[in-house]
């Protein structure tokens, strides 16, 4: 019972990484990367599909992408849905293919993203702590019950704060990967 608590807690924050993790894809450096445009779904058919998934993206630079569709008829839904999006960035279609230039960020821009990852590191950190919580308030659960002795309660209390500390290390250390990598110019 008292694994099944710390594998939970464990899947939790599992699942608080890998959030950060794509939320942190979304945020936009002044490099061109095929996550960036992850979130565009292009009107296929009636049906809206990722973009990834109607045409071939590649980078053919740093700063600039190149979207080939499987089809040319679609070449018009794609620069549409480019538009819609809240990326900024202005598609040129030539008639085969669209190229997107991603434009250089500003100094404020850049501060601006990087209290943006602060936020959103901040917010992993919430749930890892939260999942911390919920796990010892079960460890404590089973201590009342007298499923467990006192000291099964300290171990299982100083694994779960040891697991937390770990995942708040990965955190802090994707954050500021990522902060770094806007701050680059």
């Amino acid at each position: 019972m008292i694994q099944n608590v710390k594998k939970s807690a464990q899947d939790k924050m599992e699942k608080a990484l890998k959030a950060l993790s794509d939320d942190l894809k979304k945020v936009r450096t002044g490099r061109a990367q095929a996550s960036m445009l992850d979130n565009i779904r292009v009107n296929y058919y009636g049906t809206p599909s990722p973009l990834s998934q109607v045409a071939s993206i590649s980078t053919p630079d740093a700063k600039s992408f190149l979207i080939a569709p499987w089809e040319a008829s679609i070449l018009k839904e794609i620069e549409q849905s480019i538009v819609k999006s809240d990326l900024g960035l202005a598609p040129m279609n030539d008639g085969k293919v669209i190229r997107l230039r991603v434009p250089d960020l500003t100094e404020e821009r850049r501060k601006e993203l990087a209290k943006q990852v602060k936020k959103i590191a901040e917010d992993s950190r919430v749930a890892v702590r939260m999942s911390r919580r919920d796990a010892n308030d079960e460890v404590k659960k089973a201590l009342k019950e007298k499923s467990i002795s006192e000291d099964e309660n300290k171990k299982m209390e100083a694994e779960i704060q040891k697991m937390t500390d770990e995942y708040i290390k990965k955190i802090d250390a994707m954050a500021e990967e990522k902060e770094k990598s806007i701050m680059t110019i």
